[in-house]
C-alpha cells in the first residue's frame, strides 16, 4: 500500500500536514502550521519536489 499526505487544521485552526507510510506510521510532519489551506499545500509539494535531493551525511 502506498504512503498518503493527510492535511489537517490543528486546535488553533492552523492547517498542518503529516505523511502516513503505507503502515499507517506517520513519517514526516509539517514543522510549521500554515495560515491558508492553499500555503499547506504549497508546503507538501515542494518536500515532493526535493525528494529527490542527495543526501548528506553531517556529523
Amino acid at each position: 500500500m502506498a504512503g498518503k499526505w493527510e492535511l489537517y487544521t490543528d486546535k488553533s485552526g492552523e492547517y498542518r500536514f503529516r505523511l502516513k507510510a503505507g503502515n499507517g506510521e506517520v513519517i514526516a510532519l509539517s514543522s510549521e502550521g500554515y495560515s491558508s489551506k492553499s500555503g499547506a499545500l504549497n508546503g507538501i509539494d515542494s518536500i515532493r519536489r526535493n525528494a529527490d535531493s542527495e543526501i548528506v551525511e553531517t556529523d
